[in-house]
């Protein structure tokens, strides 16, 4: 595979999302364990039915530790080349009682895609004006504008995603994961999502390589995107303190 068959920037859109973001737990002592969300079986839900954790709505920032950002795109129709972005940030507020008055605001520095084994100047290549045009558009944007409840724990998150100048909306499938109001070891409330979207490089301004109607001979037009993300948000309220004697 050479460098100019390969377009692995268009999967910028990554960023856009916060959305929209795999779990871990944090340091724990011993066998202390983050509390679980409540079963179906306690709270009366049926069986298939999620069940929101006690989580506090406001302001989370996404925590870089346990978030990846990465991107698909069809190698000649034999592979789907796979690259991610390190240095992407969210800003999310979450209101779990009202999932729809949710918003997301994510920005992702092209200058930061990584790519697997790459040939000598192929990053250069593709961070250059060809491509990503780093120098021109340091960032990539994603602003929702509209969050759609889809099941008991997705939903479609719309928003503007801005790419190489080029802003247009795009839609992420996200699934909450679950979360927590915070733990002795972890004293934020902690919440986790997973969220897909693909689109179209070309309507980005980036169409090299794409291959012709009706063939595989180059590069997808269509970006695969993945997210995996937590938030860290509002402190852990204190026990009440013990009553003077």
């Amino acid at each position: 595979m050479t460098s100019s068959t390969v377009r692995p920037h268009a999967a910028l859109l990554a960023a856009a999302a916060a959305l929209t973001l795999a779990a871990c737990s944090p340091p724990a002592q011993k066998k202390a364990e983050a509390p679980a969300a409540p079963s179906a079986a306690a709270t009366g839900a049926p069986a298939d039915k999620f069940v929101m954790p006690d989580v506090p709505a406001g302001d989370y920032k996404l925590d870089p530790s346990h978030a990846s950002l990465s991107f698909k795109v069809s190698h000649l129709g034999f592979s789907h080349y796979t690259a991610r972005f390190a240095d992407f940030d969210a800003k999310l507020r979450f209101d779990p009682a009202n999932p729809s008055a949710s918003s997301v605001e994510a920005t992702i520095d092209p200058r930061s895609l990584t790519l697997p084994s790459p040939p000598a100047g192929f990053k250069d290549e593709l961070t250059g004006k060809d491509w990503l045009d780093a120098g021109q558009y340091p960032t990539i944007t994603f602003r929702s504008t509209k969050v759609e409840v889809t099941g008991a724990n997705t939903a479609k998150v719309t928003g503007d995603f801005t790419l190489h100048g080029v802003t247009k909306p795009v839609v992420l499938d996200a699934t909450f994961n679950g979360g927590y109001a915070g733990h002795p070891m972890d004293p934020q409330a902690r919440i986790g999502f997973s969220a897909h979207g693909v689109f179209k490089r070309s309507e980005f301004g980036i169409g090299s390589g794409v291959p012709a109607p009706g063939t595989t001979m180059g590069v997808s037009d269509e970006v695969d995107v993945s997210i995996e993300a937590e938030f860290s948000g509002p402190a852990l309220a204190k026990a009440p303190a013990a009553a003077a004697t």
